[in-house]
C-alpha cells in the first residue's frame, strides 16, 4: 500500500469512529448538495458534502447554481438555494429528540419543511431572515433575503415573524409577508404559479446534478501518477466546493495511479451535469463513469 492509500485509510477509520461516536448529537445531517458548496467551523472552510454531519456554529455557503438539503435531527428539512448563507445553532443535548434552537438565513432563498410523521415532537425553533425572526410550528414555508429585504410564504401551519418591533401572525396558506428593506412590511396572496418559480430556486430535481450519499455514479475530475500532483489537484477542488476524494490503484507491473474523483451522483445524467459544471468552474475535462 502506498504512504498516500495508508493515511487515507488511516482518515477513514477515524472519520468513521468519531461519526459513530458524535451520531447522537448531531444537529443536522447533509441531505444532497449541488456544488460548489462549503462549511465553515472554527475557522475552517471544506466543501459541503452528502452525509456531512453538521454542529451547532456551522455556517454554510452556496456558490452560483447550487443547491443543499439538510436534514434537522429531529426530521424536519431544510432547503437552501444558490448564493445562500445559512447557519444552525442547537442548544439541544439530544436534539433528535427536542430540538431548540434557531437557524439563521443570511443571504439567499431557504425552505423549511417539518417532518410528516414527526408533527408532535417538541421543538423550539426560530428562523431568522435577515432582519425578520420567524417562530413556528408544524409548517411549510419558503423565505429568502437579500438587498430589497425580505419574503417568507407560507404554505402550511402557522407562523408568526417579528420585524423592528411588530408582530404578524400568518395561519393562512399560500399567503406571503413581504418586508422589502425601509418599508412596513404587509401580507398577501401569493399566486401558486409565481410560488413554483420561487419553490424552483430551493429544490433539487432529477438531473440537476447533485450529489447523495447513496449515488452510485462519480465523476473523474483528474489522475495523476504522483501523490503531490493527485494532492493539488484534490486542493484545486475542495477550495472550489467540491468534496473530492483521492483514489489510490495499483496499476500492472508495480507502481500507483492516483484518481481525484467526485461520487454520490444517482444517475449518469446527474454525473454528466455535475462534470460540465465543474469544467466550467474549473477548467478541468472531468470524465463520467460507474
Amino acid at each position: 500500500m502506498s504512504p498516500l492509500s495508508r493515511v487515507f485509510a488511516a482518515l477513514a477509520f477515524l472519520s468513521m469512529t468519531f461519526s459513530t461516536s458524535v451520531l447522537a448529537a448531531a444537529a443536522a445531517t447533509v441531505e444532497a448538495v449541488q456544488a460548489p458548496a462549503w462549511r465553515d467551523r472554527a475557522g475552517i472552510t471544506v466543501p459541503l458534502a452528502a452525509g456531512m454531519e453538521l454542529q451547532s456554529g456551522d455556517v454554510l455557503r452556496t456558490g452560483p447554481g447550487a443547491r443543499a438539503y439538510l436534514m434537522l435531527a429531529e426530521g424536519s428539512r431544510v432547503k437552501l438555494g444558490e448564493g445562500a448563507r445559512f447557519s444552525i445553532h442547537s442548544r439541544s443535548l439530544r436534539p433528535a429528540k427536542f430540538f431548540r434552537g434557531a437557524l439563521d438565513v443570511l443571504a439567499g432563498a431557504f425552505r423549511f419543511t417539518t417532518g410528516k410523521l414527526k408533527k408532535a415532537l417538541p421543538r423550539d425553533v426560530a428562523i431568522r431572515v435577515g432582519t425578520a425572526t420567524i417562530g413556528i410550528r408544524g409548517t411549510d414555508l419558503w423565505g429568502r433575503t437579500d438587498q430589497n429585504g425580505e419574503l417568507v410564504a407560507l404554505l402550511e401551519g402557522r407562523v408568526e415573524i417579528t420585524r423592528g418591533g411588530q408582530t404578524t401572525e400568518m395561519g393562512q396558506p399560500m399567503t406571503y409577508y413581504d418586508a422589502p428593506r425601509g418599508q412596513t412590511a404587509t401580507v398577501k396572496s401569493l399566486d401558486p404559479e409565481v410560488f413554483r418559480k420561487l419553490a424552483r430556486q430551493t429544490d433539487i430535481l432529477p438531473g440537476d446534478g447533485a450529489a447523495r450519499s447513496k449515488g452510485k455514479w462519480r465523476v473523474t475530475a483528474g489522475s495523476a501518477d504522483d501523490e503531490q500532483a493527485a494532492l493539488e489537484l484534490y486542493d484545486q477542488l475542495r477550495e472550489a466546493g467540491f468534496a473530492a476524494k483521492v483514489r489510490p490503484r495499483e496499476i500492472e507491473g508495480g507502481g500507483w495511479h492516483y484518481d481525484v474523483v467526485l461520487r454520490g451522483f444517482s444517475s449518469a445524467v446527474d454525473a454528466e451535469v455535475a462534470a460540465a459544471r465543474l469544467k466550467t468552474l474549473t477548467g478541468l475535462k472531468p470524465g463520467v463513469r460507474r
